[in-house]
């Protein structure tokens, strides 16, 4: 395979660290549904219909080049779409993928030779269109539940605390806020030094179509001694999140929510940081998933003390390299 040549195709040299590419998987509404865009190689003519014949947007990434400049290229070359925000699906593999959606009357247009022409297909289309089964799985599958609609983030304010508190116990959450324990009286205790600028922790409500979802903070991580030195990196921003509304978990939301705050959020306010940090409970198996799919890496286990009238626990520091991923 070519991964393994480190050279593309067409001869040009592939990164050799991963991923080694991406796929952009483009999605556009319509009346029932949504469709995906395919595009046709025609390395082996225009009638072959087998193995890599259809696939979304996709490319290797070259020696040195960011991964998300990278996908961004290749959508460019590949589709003729430019000023999108893309977010991660699944950054985890050789292969990373993304997906972007597009309004209904989005041009595209064949830029690269390497395709002859496109098509706009249903997922059920899709699946028997693309080849192998594993790349359908991948590009099709892995996008087709994650909502649609705009994704953003509001400055969180003292009204919005007793859906923070209903949030935390909802039954995903409890576990990680010690749920009907938790009272209106510690949330606004813990939270409303941080909405009134007393703390540097800033905090944040995602919102899908302006609809409150689940809330976010940041913060550098040197403004906590203890954590600073837990962890070891005090010039990382860090932050933490939750999707609250339970209808809307394990749809692969929290890993566009997590890439969106990066990109849109912490990015311009920390540009001076390298890393970003976040260290979910070391039972949190769903939340460390998410990073991973985000591309951040498990490290060092903590230890953190408890607060009042909780118990400590043990979190896993997990960190995303932001020259790797975003560039410099």
């Amino acid at each position: 395979m070519f991964g393994d040549l480190l050279r593309t195709w067409d001869g040009l040299e592939i990164a050799a660290d991963h991923p080694q590419g991406s796929t952009v998987v483009v999605r556009r509404p319509r009346c029932d549904g949504l469709d995906y865009l395919l595009l046709h190689r025609n390395a082996n003519g225009a009638a072959f219909e087998g193995d890599w014949a259809w696939t979304a947007p996709a490319g290797a990434r070259q020696p040195g080049e960011a991964v998300f400049p990278a996908a961004l290229r290749e959508l460019a070359e590949e589709a003729g779409l430019t000023g999108l925000s893309p977010w991660a699906v699944d950054l985890s593999q050789r292969w990373a993928v993304f997906a972007v959606d597009v309004p209904a009357h989005a041009a595209v247009e064949l830029v690269d030779p390497e395709h002859d022409r496109f098509e706009w297909l249903t997922p059920q289309e899709c699946r028997r269109r693309v080849l192998p089964a594993f790349v359908a799985a991948q590009q099709v599958d892995r996008t087709a539940q994650v909502p649609t609609g705009a994704l953003t983030f509001r400055p969180m304010e003292h009204g919005d605390l007793p859906t923070v508190l209903q949030w935390q116990r909802a039954v995903h959450a409890e576990d990680w806020f010690h749920g009907s324990r938790t009272t209106l009286t510690d949330v606004q205790r813990r939270y409303g030094p941080r909405l009134d600028g007393e703390q540097p922790t800033r905090m944040w409500v995602a919102q899908l179509d302006r609809v409150d979802i689940g809330y976010l903070q940041d913060y550098r991580v040197g403004d906590h001694d203890e954590y600073a030195v837990k962890t070891g990196l005090p010039d990382a921003a860090g932050f933490d999140y939750l999707i609250g509304d339970p209808s809307l978990v394990g749809r692969g939301l929290g890993t566009r929510m997590i890439w969106s705050f990066l990109v849109d959020v912490v990015v311009p306010h920390y540009p001076a940081a390298r890393t970003f940090l976040a260290s979910p409970d070391h039972r949190n198996t769903a939340s460390l998933r998410a990073l991973e799919k985000c591309g951040f890496a498990a490290g060092a286990w903590i230890d953190v003390p408890s607060r009042r009238g909780e118990p400590a626990s043990t979190e896993i520091v997990c960190t995303f390299d932001r020259v790797h991923w975003l560039g410099p």
